[in-house]
């Protein structure tokens, strides 16, 4: 039986993996991005690449690869990725140099919206808003089980819909872009910088602080505050899409669903709550993502 090859490109890993049919991954292999320097990416993706499918089509009958990618791109390049510094990358014709398969590139947030509608948490829907909440913000909107189409270029550059005036400067060039308050990193980064941590502490092990600090702890004020600045911000573009898309449901990915227990029922409460929707309702469809941070793998070869 043939199988298909799936690459996850994130801002911080490249995950690559062997999916049948099904859906189902039957190996898979991860490397870490973080701390390689810009010049140096395109490097280490096209090695990581050539060596596991390699080592993949000596095990595997493999007849066609497919990437997801954050950022702009076509069917054949990568016109911007901000948060993995390429623009104007020629990554299938690089990577048919010296691999002859059919290969297929995608924006990795409507790679993962593709996955979670046939075979996670979204599917059964017809109107789906799609956010991965990670390094930064991707998003999808699906439509009667079709990818809303924007033409050559892909849209729904969720992550840089502005929500701060004059904000933090964003790597996309614009001030106050949606991914700066709301992405996981933003979160993480900004508790991290409360507490006197560096980026060597880890999500899990914030996460942890964040379930096992008790209100009598100095740090449970800090925490508290930087959770509900977090909330306040991803609620604020969360409603505006709701608003414009009314979806059945919306889906979240990403670094987000580890989080899940102590972030989704405090967004759900602050849209509800403080009337942030023009179509009032009592409660709101969030599911998060069931395939985790595999749905871009899997959805890169849907």
């Amino acid at each position: 039986m043939e199988n298909k090859i799936g690459i996850d490109l994130g801002g911080s890993h490249i995950a690559i993996g062997v999916i049948d049919k099904n859906g189902k991954i039957l190996e898979k292999t991860e490397k870490r991005l973080k701390g390689i320097i810009t010049t140096e990416v395109k490097k280490v993706i096209e090695e990581t690449i050539f060596e596991t499918v390699e080592k993949y089509r000596k095990e595997y009958e493999i007849e066609e690869i497919g990437i997801a990618i954050p950022g702009t791109v076509n069917k054949t390049e990568v016109i911007k990725s901000v948060n993995l510094g390429l623009k104007n990358y020629k990554i299938v014709e690089i990577l048919n140099k010296k691999i002859n398969i059919p290969i297929k590139i995608k924006n990795d947030a409507k790679s993962a919206a593709i996955a979670e509608s046939k075979f996670g948490a979204l599917k059964g829907y017809n109107r789906v808003l799609f956010l991965t909440l990670g390094t930064g913000i991707g998003g999808a909107v699906i439509v009667n089980n079709k990818l809303l189409d924007t033409g050559d270029l892909p849209g729904c550059e969720i992550g840089h819909m502005v929500i701060e005036k004059d904000g933090l400067e964003c790597n996309c060039g614009r001030k106050g872009c949606f991914e700066k308050y709301a992405s996981m990193k933003a979160f993480k980064n900004n508790l991290r910088k409360a507490l006197g941590y560096d980026e060597n502490f880890s999500g899990k092990e914030l996460l942890a602080l964040i379930k096992n600090t008790k209100k009598e702890d100095k740090n449970y004020k800090i925490i508290n505050k930087i959770k509900q600045e977090y909330i306040e911000y991803l609620s604020i573009g969360l409603a505006n899409l709701i608003n414009i898309f009314e979806p059945e449901v919306i889906g979240i990915g990403g670094s987000f669903v580890y989080f899940e227990d102590v972030l989704l029922d405090d967004l759900k409460n602050e849209i509800i709550s403080k009337n942030m929707l023009f179509n009032k309702r009592k409660e709101i469809n969030i599911q998060t993502a069931v395939l985790g941070n595999e749905a871009g793998i899997i959805g890169a070869v849907l």
